[in-house]
């Protein structure tokens, strides 16, 4: 078990002022509450400073503590709640006391970064605080991509197992010849961390929206309960709750997948949503179809039309009758676009962590009918993984999400080849 506080290699004029900075431990928040925050969040942040870093990389830390063996935990506070080394060492020992065994790491402000283990001994620990110094100063002071080396670094020596005698010495040697390779290795690692925490505000963005539109459209059907009908009653508190269900789904999702819940919950609200008006104004209930393809907020289809993405090849898709006189008289539907690395596209054209969305609201009936043209195809590998199989088939959606994590990577392609690919 090891604890200090380390000084990172920064230019003398910050350490000065680091070493000015009057405050004690007093100033810092009670390690107990720390502790209670970490107990549900591997990441923490002292109030004062939670503008300081921006969520989307804050979720790429959680990820790399989430993708760590052993438990890894990270805090942040402001320069000046520190004056010594023993009173930030004493602080973070006990906060690890409160939560329990794993690896920590603290910055307080820009200048001292202290770290505590309780799986690693001083030598293991040494190396992942050098490797923190090392990524610290190579990216210009980013705390973030320090961390995410140093979860990374720590894990894999708390997860290794000792090495002695002739294996020590090799391990020197690879060390020295695979430095360069080493830091490639966490740059692409970083990346990855920081696509994937981009991905999930992407898609948490395009979730929120679709959920927003769904409450004002029901809110605008004005429905006075006391004077309608039973059937009536039942359908728009179907629409409600299904409502309901979506914004609380909302408030939970964690990873591009979960959006599927949110997406079944949507379809089912702007299906009885339809169901109430049709009711409301004298005419027959539509029959329940699968959802505009061209934008699933439109709700339920109508009919299926011939339609081709360009480039692409035209096949029968369904629509509700705004897209399907669009298409019918040669003109265009109305898409529903999503924004990615800050363009607008066409949300069947936006890569795959948008699958799991298309998946919530298009189920296996959907994916043999439409998407059979597309077996071993972009779709087809992306929609398996993000659980298309789920809807309508009883444990489906375990098995979607299971055989997506075999299928990542294995050569299917992206959800977004829809122009370039046989469509």
């Amino acid at each position: 078990m090891r604890r200090r506080l380390v000084f990172l290699a920064l230019p003398t004029a910050v350490l000065a002022v680091f070493a000015a900075a009057s405050p004690a431990a007093a100033d810092a928040p009670a390690a107990s509450d720390v502790a209670q925050s970490l107990n549900s969040d591997a990441v923490y942040v002292e109030d004062s400073i939670t503008d300081v870093f921006p969520e989307a990389e804050l979720d790429a830390l959680r990820s790399a503590a989430d993708e760590a063996e052993t438990d890894t935990y990270f805090v942040f506070l402001p320069s000046e709640t520190f004056s010594s080394q023993s009173s930030a060492n004493a602080f973070l020992s006990e906060v690890a006391d409160d939560v329990g065994d794993g690896n920590y790491a603290m910055f307080a402000g820009s200048q001292g970064f202290a770290a505590y283990s309780t799986e690693l001994g001083e030598r293991d620990l040494g190396q992942a605080e050098q490797a923190t110094e090392r990524a610290y100063q190579q990216t210009s002071g980013n705390q973030i991509d320090a961390l995410v080396e140093f979860a990374d670094v720590a894990d894999a020596q708390a997860t290794s197992g000792p090495i002695s005698g002739p294996g020590l010495a090799l391990l020197g040697l690879l060390g020295v010849a695979v430095a360069g390779g080493g830091y490639y290795m966490y740059s692409s690692n970083r990346k990855r961390l920081a696509r994937e925490a981009k991905e999930l505000e992407d898609i948490k963005r395009m979730a929120s929206e679709d959920v927003t539109r769904l409450g004002e459209d029901v809110a605008r059907l004005d429905v006075d309960l006391s004077k309608v009908d039973d059937p009536t009653r039942e359908d728009y508190s179907k629409a409600m709750d299904s409502y309901d269900r979506a914004k609380s789904a909302l408030d939970t999702i964690k990873k591009p997948d979960d959006v599927r819940e949110i997406t079944n919950a949507l379809e089912d609200g702007r299906y009885y949503m339809t169901a109430t008006r049709a009711r409301m104004n004298g005419e027959t209930v539509p029959e329940r179809r699968s959802p505009c393809f061209f934008n699933p907020q439109h709700g339920p289809s109508s009919q299926d039309v011939n339609w081709a993405p360009p480039g692409g090849t035209a096949r029968m898709v369904p629509a509700c009758e705004n897209c399907s006189r669009a298409v019918m008289s040669g003109g265009d539907p109305d898409v529903r676009m999503v924004e990615v690395n800050g363009e607008r596209r066409p949300y069947y054209d936006a890569g795959p962590a948008f699958s799991p969305y298309a998946g919530g609201y298009f189920g296996m009936s959907m994916m043999m009918g439409m998407f059979s043209g597309m077996m071993m195809g972009s779709m087809m590998g992306s929609m398996m993984g993000a659980g298309m199989m789920g809807a309508g088939m009883d444990g489906g959606g375990d098995m979607g999400g299971d055989m997506g994590g075999d299928m990542d990577g294995g050569g299917f392609g992206d959800f977004g080849d829809f122009g370039g690919f046989d469509f």
